[in-house]
């Protein structure tokens, strides 16, 4: 299923209890190309009352955040990794992310491994040498991250695999991700706290990744699902937000009771319940 246009087919999701709007404004202070676009509160019966979605960009690479609750708690089988130019550049963002938080790694030379105050991991890692295509990538640990890899370059068409000892770097449809096998002695997991969202075009293309990513039945609900690896994954039309949060205040109420009530997507469905058919 490979994409034709430009727009960032995949987008970083992370799961917050109550300060997803806070961690966003925190995160777009600290990086160039970077701004809040936009928040959007859902009025949701339980359990997910009053939920506030916020997106926002960090160096250019958009991502989605919400606060819906302590259901799900960031850890660092999830993290975000950072690339520096220069050992100032280390420190501002070492120190920024650090204070209030929790060092996991100290700071090397050129690497140090933290969690901000609002749980989110990051991994600082100096790159003077390196062109920088994607500044900030996700980190996911798996128990066998050459397996995890080596599907998600089956499903997605547009990807490719490059090993470099202990991580692996993966591309899916333009965006950098890094898969590296669990070893931290804590029992870190993979959790709904992080997830990808998968913009489609189209019905089929939803079907299409439900198909092949979709493995845990009771963690389906409105275009989530979690794959045999244990990533979650949001596959949703590409016009989601138009759909979602545009419109009179009945049209989304329509649009979200019926979202809510379904695992996968259905396109025609939410438009039906938004025309009130």
């Amino acid at each position: 299923m490979e994409r034709k246009d430009d727009m960032q087919r995949i987008i970083p999701h992370l799961w917050y209890d109550k300060e997803a709007k806070e961690a966003a404004l925190f995160y777009t202070k600290l990086f160039e190309n970077s701004n809040l676009l936009y928040t959007h509160n859902i009025e949701s019966p339980e359990p997910f009352p009053d939920a506030e979605v916020v997106v926002f960009e960090l160096a250019g690479i958009r991502f989605i955040a919400i606060s819906a609750g302590p259901y799900f708690k960031l850890n660092p089988a999830s993290s975000l990794v950072v690339y520096c130019s220069t050992q100032e550049e280390v420190k501002r963002i070492w120190t920024t992310l650090a204070d209030s938080g929790k060092i996991l790694e100290s700071l090397g030379e050129s690497q140090g491994l933290l969690q901000d105050r609002f749980g989110l991991t990051w991994q600082v890692k100096l790159v003077e040498d390196k062109d920088i295509d994607q500044k900030i990538v996700p980190c996911l640990l798996f128990a066998d991250a050459n397996q995890a890899a080596q599907y998600y370059k089956q499903v997605f068409n547009n990807s490719s695999i490059v090993q470099d000892n202990s991580l692996i770097s993966l591309q899916l449809d333009g965006f950098n991700l890094i898969l590296k096998d669990n070893k931290l002695n804590q029992d870190y997991e993979l959790n709904e706290d992080f997830s990808l969202i998968i913009n489609c075009k189209g019905q089929q293309e939803i079907d299409y990744f439900w198909d092949r990513l979709s493995h845990v039945q009771e963690a389906e609900s409105c275009g989530w699902c979690k794959d045999k690896f244990g990533l979650s994954w949001q596959v949703l039309p590409e016009d989601w937000e138009k759909l979602c949060y545009d419109g009179t205040k009945e049209e989304l109420k329509r649009v979200n009771q019926t979202m809510l009530a379904m695992k996968k997507i259905d396109i025609e469905e939410l438009e039906r319940a938004k025309r009130g058919a």
